[in-house]
């Protein structure tokens, strides 16, 4: 089997390509090569038996989808995006890299489609941001999507067009809406939801953390571990299940930033969160109060996603997985 990851040099993407290369097997078959691709150079995973090829494009850049096709992947896995706060500051940019680049991707794959046939299983990530408020809490499944930014809208449209796609037999394309990913490793980046990370991940290590919003704001959240699970489930998933409505909101963790602060609390200490400083930022409060506070997910936790129960469990994987097990 050979695996196309588009957005490797990111988070998920490093986080997915090492879980192939433990795994080795993905649906059933021996992932002998993946290609890894992102407008920064990814990197290898170590220790990968199989054949790795690490390419740097933009794919919305013309003819740049044609490349990736050419040599037939049987899954692809499309992470590939601005984050919701640069999509929102840069109009054109947004619509360029999360619209028109993942139109060129489909378009590649339905022109080799009428070629020879090909078809790929393709896992695409879409975003909780699809929906906009007013939201009920539990949000249902059969819930309209209304976006109120413009990352939103650029991921709502995405997954009209794999839909459009999938049952046109192009590919055989399925959504995955994830939760904000918390915690996310690394330094913070240009995400509005970034301080739910934030707020954690810097008090752990002794730094100190900036908290733009109020505690009683709430939200829907799921860890790096559980966020690659759903990719692969989503790659492996037998999709006649799944039926026509092929985006799904996975599961997750509903919780305020206060429940966040206290379970932080619970783990490390009050010297932890005495290391948290509010600041307030009017922008991120106003795109904060459109954000989905959390999902009934009842469709994809019957076809078998899995996330956290509690938050206490999220910063524990954070451990486990990013600080070697201690703190």
């Amino acid at each position: 089997m050979q695996v196309l990851i588009i957005g490797a040099a990111g988070m998920v993407g490093r986080k997915l390509a090492e879980r192939l290369t433990r795994d080795r097997v993905l649906a059933g078959q021996t992932v002998d090569a993946m290609t890894l691709v992102d407008v920064v150079a990814p990197e290898a995973p170590n220790a990968f038996a199989g054949k790795v090829s690490l390419q740097t494009l933009d794919l919305s850049e013309p003819g740049s989808a044609d490349t990736l096709i050419a040599s037939r992947p049987d899954v692809i896995f499309h992470l590939a995006a601005i984050v919701s706060g640069e999509a929102e500051l840069d109009f054109e940019k947004g619509y360029r890299i999360n619209l028109d680049g993942t139109r060129h991707l489909f378009e590649a794959i339905r022109l080799a489609h009428l070629a020879d046939g090909y078809r790929p299983r393709l896992v695409f990530t879409s975003s909780i941001a699809v929906v906009g408020a007013p939201l009920p809490y539990p949000i249902p499944d059969e819930f309209h999507t209304t976006p109120l930014t413009s990352y939103g809208t650029q991921k709502a449209i995405c997954e009209l067009l794999l839909s459009d796609y999938s049952r046109k037999g192009y590919f055989d394309g399925i959504g995955i809406r994830l939760p904000t990913v918390c915690i996310r490793p690394g330094k913070p980046n240009k995400a509005a939801s970034g301080f739910f990370s934030n707020i954690l991940r810097e008090p752990l290590v002794g730094q100190e953390a900036v908290l733009p919003v109020s505690d009683d704001v709430r939200h829907w959240h799921a860890s790096p571990r559980s966020a690659v699970g759903f990719l692969i489930h989503g790659a492996t998933i037998d999709l006649e299940k799944v039926g026509p409505r092929r985006n799904l909101s996975m599961p997750g963790l509903s919780a305020t930033v206060g429940e966040q602060i206290e379970a932080l609390r619970r783990v490390a200490g009050e010297k932890a969160v005495k290391l948290i400083r509010r600041e307030p930022d009017e922008m991120i409060m106003r795109i904060c109060a459109g954000w989905a506070p959390g999902f009934e997910a009842t469709r994809a936790r019957a076809l078998g996603f899995t996330a956290e129960n509690s938050f206490d469990e999220i910063i524990r994987v954070h451990i486990e997985d990013e600080l070697g097990g201690n703190l």
